[in-house]
């Protein structure tokens, strides 16, 4: 039998899209700038939450930490993107990989939890109003937030390991915009079956699992809203979840593309402009859809301003 000696991986070439310098280009303003907005929308939606007292309910405190988690999400990769395609840097360090990946698998799998916890928050909100307060109280939302960011951690934490450890046989080329985990199983020289099977029983749980189990609440949230009697009374119900709904939509409708249409080689510059939009432009219209969909923050976001523009003018 044949050996072969297989100097180890110390850094990975990213060279997604290199083939289109002009669209690298374009796509590195058109990202910085989402980029920016995502920075600015989401960090003035958590500090309008915490300075306004009546936004100190479950569901901002939620949607601070949806606000917290795009932040978060988009600076583990896009900065690293942007200087990969404005540079002649292509490289980025093992450690490096290992730690955009745990980072946006982490993120990516908090967010699926944590939309279908926002679900149940709305849920009883319309379904069950008079014990709303009572079944939502402090120690479990703190709880249910807690436990979204323990779930995805682990399991983004638990498949970075398996892959990390995997031979890669000195193949260092990763034909992708990030450091992806698909992309990077492409490399390995060795079974991959176990990573296989974890992913997807992780698909099951982290994404498909919730995904049902927001289905589950909002039929029976339209089923309350239908008893309504009065037209501005269903209108005043919807409006309270009308804007988890449409980010619910952004978020898996865009990851379900991604991750289920057949794949083939004349798509993949799509594949990659997708990753793209996943993950930089659901988490810009975030705060822009509670914003215009809430009179509440919009009336936050006054008050503060106001009161500041205030004091600045004195």
């Amino acid at each position: 039998m044949e050996v072969r000696n297989y100097s180890a991986v110390t850094e990975f070439l990213l060279v997604g899209l290199s083939q289109f310098p002009e669209l690298r280009l374009s796509l590195s303003v058109l990202c910085l700038i989402m980029y920016l907005i995502i920075l600015l929308g989401n960090s003035l939606l958590i500090i309008i939450s915490i300075l306004d007292s009546r936004l100190h309910t479950p569901m901002y405190f939620f949607l601070g930490n949806l606000s917290f988690l795009d932040i978060c999400y988009t600076t583990s990769w896009v900065p690293t993107m942007l200087v990969i395609f404005l540079s002649e840097r292509k490289s980025i360090s093992f450690i490096g990989c290992a730690l955009q990946m745990v980072a946006s698998l982490g993120l990516g799998s908090t967010e699926c939890v944590l939309l279908a916890v926002m679900a149940y928050d709305r849920y009883v909100a319309i379904c069950n109003p008079l014990r709303y307060s009572i079944i939502m109280n402090r120690v479990l939302y703190v709880h249910m937030a807690a436990w979204s960011w323990i779930i995805g951690c682990l399991f983004s934490l638990l498949q970075t390991v398996l892959t990390m450890v995997l031979p890669f046989c000195g193949n260092n080329i990763i034909d992708h915009i990030t450091c992806e985990i698909l992309a990077l199983l492409k490399l390995v020289c060795s079974d991959i079956t176990i990573n296989i099977l974890i992913m997807t029983v992780a698909s099951i749980l982290l994404l498909m699992l919730p995904l049902l189990l927001i289905f589950i609440s909002y039929v029976f949230i339209l089923s309350s809203i239908l008893k309504i009697n009065s037209a501005e009374g269903r209108k005043k119900a919807f409006s309270t979840c009308s804007a988890h709904l449409t980010v619910v939509i952004l978020f898996y409708g865009s990851a379900l593309f991604m991750y289920m249409k057949p794949k083939s080689k004349d798509t993949k510059t799509y594949d990659e402009i997708i990753v793209l939009f996943y993950g930089v432009v659901t988490p810009m219209l975030n705060p822009i859809i509670y914003s215009l969909r809430n009179k509440e923050v919009k009336e936050a976001v006054k008050k503060v301003l106001s009161k500041h523009l205030h004091l600045w003018k004195i």
